[in-house]
């Protein structure tokens, strides 16, 4: 019999793996979105209301409350009086009581020192060098304009009781006569007065 060539072995394959059952590929995870910004409120709620009529009351500007986020602007505050007079005139009453608080304000400006550094510069031409002398002093002119400031505002807000005063009088035998007495102008020079002689006592200690 003629002889036959051998037939080549079989490789082996790899069995194939079991596919897990019940099991899912995980889907890519999703981007996450950034929050939405919301902007201020401008509903009218009873919380915001309170807190603004109680800022006010302590002499906050209605400004400087406004200028906070969580806040609504000054248009939406003013529709809200349009729209409720009850509302209205709870912020004409935290108003008056927010004026007394800048008063008193004033009082204890004028009576606590604000101790701040002053540098007076000179130039030294003729000795070629220039100096810097440093003094601490209280800042009476700062404080000054603080409590003019507040006065100001006072008889703006409120002429009847921080406001100037105009009386008329007279008979058939005196004539008419003007006396006009600006209260907010007494009141600072009295202030800057008392602060004047309490840096003076001080001094002298």
């Amino acid at each position: 019999m003629p002889d036959t060539a051998p037939k080549p072995a079989k490789r082996a394959t790899a069995a194939p793996k079991p596919k897990a059952k019940g099991l899912v590929a995980p889907e890519p995870a999703k981007a996450q979105e950034a929050p939405k910004k919301t902007g201020r409120p401008s509903k009218y709620t009873s919380e915001l209301a309170q807190e603004i009529f109680h800022r006010i009351s302590t002499g906050e500007p209605l400004l400087q409350i406004c200028m906070d986020e969580r806040m609504p602007t000054r248009r939406a505050i003013y529709g809200w009086f349009e729209r409720d007079d009850s509302l209205s005139a709870q912020f004409a009453r935290a108003r008056e009581e927010g004026c007394d608080a800048l008063a008193e304000e004033a009082l204890v400006i004028s009576n606590t020192p604000n101790l701040g550094r002053k540098k007076v510069f000179s130039s030294g031409a003729e000795e070629g060098e220039d100096s810097v002398t440093v003094t601490e002093e209280d800042m009476l002119g700062h404080r000054k304009l603080q409590i003019e400031t507040r006065l100001k505002l006072l008889a703006c807000w409120n002429p009847k009781k921080y406001g100037s005063k105009v009386q008329l009088g007279g008979d058939a035998e005196n004539p008419i006569k003007i006396e006009a007495q600006v209260e907010a102008e007494s009141l600072l020079s009295a202030i800057l007065k008392n602060a004047e002689l309490h840096k003076q006592v001080e001094a002298n200690e």
